[in-house]
């Protein structure tokens, strides 16, 4: 290994040791370790900004304001419940659910999808008495595997297809990954309907009579100066017997009583610290000299009587709350809402509600005002779990919307039979959808994630560095020696279990830009067409089962179903190894 190498590599590991210590943001990671090898000159400007005028990303870019606009038009909403039908089935909704899920999730991004079905399907489930941790993982799922079904299914599709193209290789065809993706979606949804079902858990997050899910929440109040409780104890004040919700700690200016005794006697002011189930958040309310205390939202009521004025929300990874304090956020002057109850899996949150900084994943308890709607439409910040109504749309709308989805079907068509390519395609119906106004500047600005944009095109340097270095050559030299004594189906075994071990700790497009220049040289030092270690490649990046962390629909579904982190690998880890066994086998012997 040469010191170009060796420095690169060092680059490299620090970058996946921040991703995954989340000291940054990945955007913010990505970018940095760019610079680096930018400066270092391991890489040209031109390479580094190779990833900005690259196709795929284009295509990808042009397909999330189509998925913007389609998730808009509320097809999605009515969809799920013509087909989840009207009877508590089980399994049978389950897999009524997850079947035209992963057809729609073949030509949609899949982010969309599942921001925009979650909630409904939340809903559904309480009104049939199941539990929503039995039919959200699979709905993160079934979009993963139906994205691997075609070229346009996943961003990380079009990004090794606009690398084949940059490298002179031919890219994928529309459909060239069904060979592999369909058998994919049969074998994983059958698992999940009959295995996966039995396996996940049934957390109930309703109480009679309520709306707000059970969650274990993170609530302050505040004794007030005129309550009768002040020098009382916490057992006199009757709170050590509220339903669902327990005292544990009491701030008094600078002082920290935890963990709160029987005999602990309330002052004015004292900043009172419950957690448990805040379906009972009544029973605070109805204690005389207690106020709920919200953040970012000093002027609302308490506690809004509407059930419709309190939604829950989970933080998203590209959120701007991301690493700063709750009483940072100016949330009453961002979106009209203010926090009243915070929940963090696998982390005992302490202290104050507006000192807690928050990660991505938190799920938030948001007490609305009337504006609140109008807000949430222009911000990324977070995705909304509670089913709430679309915005009206008139007839004209209605049909306006119809009339482009069954353009772009009649365009997909034209992809699969070679008469148009991807980004052409996508040109005119991003084209027609400004044309006609369905698509807005200012929904451009909502649809478009810059952030993921951005990543995307960082990584693209990363990659070039790793190709110009000679370490990707290096890598791959050294693994078809120790693999080919095993035969080439070692080699794409370790090629597969590489590429998915990192997209679980990173983004997918992000790994699979990594390991493109390994795998390419795999197949030149195997005297290999490319093609077979490029569908490996794809499919390995997506399939991102087995953490909340490692796929955004995963953490979208992980504060509201109610998960634990070890759900996801129990569920997710045999899914994996199917997955894994299913692609290298096809591989191996359609194309090895």
């Amino acid at each position: 290994m040469t010191p170009t190498m060796a420095f690169v590599l060092v680059v490299i590991v620090f970058m996946m040791v921040s991703l995954m210590m989340e000291k940054m943001s990945p955007v913010m990671t990505v970018f940095v370790t760019l610079v680096i090898l930018l400066m270092a000159g391991m890489i040209t400007p031109e390479q580094a900004l190779s990833g900005f005028a690259n196709e795929g990303i284009a295509t990808i870019c042009l397909l999330f304001i189509i998925s913007g606009a389609i998730r808009q038009s509320g097809f999605f909403e009515r969809f799920i419940y013509a087909v989840m039908g009207h009877k508590n089935s089980g399994r049978l909704s389950l897999l009524r659910m997850m079947i035209p899920v992963s057809a729609i999730s073949a030509i949609i991004n899949n982010t969309p999808i599942v921001v925009a079905l979650m909630p409904f399907v939340k809903k559904w489930c309480l009104e049939h008495g199941l539990a929503p941790s039995k039919f959200l993982i699979p709905l993160s799922y079934a979009t993963i595997l139906g994205g691997m079904v075609t070229l346009m299914g996943t961003s990380t599709n079009l990004v090794i297809h606009g690398l084949l193209l940059e490298n002179k290789q031919k890219g994928f065809s529309m459909f060239e990954l069904s060979i592999v993706g369909l058998p994919a979606v049969i074998c994983g949804l059958f698992y999940l309907a009959w295995f996966g079902f039995r396996l996940l858990p049934a957390r109930p997050l309703k109480q009679e009579g309520s709306d707000v899910p059970i969650r274990d929440y993170l609530a302050e109040c505040v004794v007030e100066d005129h309550s009768p409780h002040i020098g009382k104890t916490v057992e006199d004040a009757g709170l050590r017997h509220l339903e669902s919700v327990f005292l544990i700690e009491i701030i008094r200016g600078a002082e920290r009583i935890y963990p709160v005794k029987h005999a602990t006697t309330l002052c004015a002011g004292d900043r009172l610290i419950f957690t448990g189930d805040l379906t009972a958040i009544g029973d605070l309310q109805k204690t005389k000299g207690l106020k709920l205390e919200p953040f970012g939202n000093e002027s609302f009521e308490v506690w809004a009587e509407e059930k419709q004025h309190v939604v829950e929300a989970v933080v998203s990874h590209r959120s701007q709350l991301v690493g700063q304090a709750v009483k940072d956020t100016q949330f009453r002057s961002r979106f009209d809402a203010a926090i009243i109850a915070i929940h963090r899996h696998g982390e005992r949150i302490k202290g104050k509600i507006g000192d807690i900084v928050l990660k991505p994943g938190d799920t938030l308890l948001l007490l609305t005002g009337p504006d609140f709607t109008r807000h949430r439409e222009f911000t990324d910040d977070f995705y909304l779990t509670t089913a709430r109504p679309n915005p009206f749309l008139t007839r004209g709308k209605r049909r306006t919307f119809a009339w482009l989805l069954s353009v772009f079907i009649v365009l997909i068509i034209m992809v699969g039979m070679h008469w148009l390519s991807m980004f052409q395609a996508m040109c005119l119906e991003t084209a027609l959808l400004f044309l006609t106004k369905a698509v807005t500047a200012e929904d451009v600005k909502k649809y478009v994630p810059v952030d993921v944009l951005v990543l995307i095109g960082c990584s693209f340097g990363i990659g070039a560095a790793l190709e110009q270095s000679g370490l990707a050559e290096y890598v791959a030299l050294g693994l078809v020696h120790f693999a080919e004594p095993y035969g080439l189906l070692a080699i794409m075994a370790i090629l597969y279990f590489a590429t998915n071990v990192l997209t679980e700790f990173i983004t997918n497009s992000a790994a699979a830009v990594i390991m493109f220049p390994i795998s390419l040289s795999c197949a030149a030092h195997l005297h290999m067409a490319p093609d077979p270690f490029m569908v490996l490649l794809a499919v390995s990046a997506s399939a991102s089962f087995m953490t909340p962390i490692g796929y955004q629909t995963n953490l979208i579904v992980y504060g509201p179903g109610g998960y634990r982190f070890s759900d996801f690998m129990k569920i997710g880890a045999p899914l994996s190894v199917m997955i894994m066994v299913l692609t290298v086998s096809i591989v191996y012997f359609v194309w090895g």
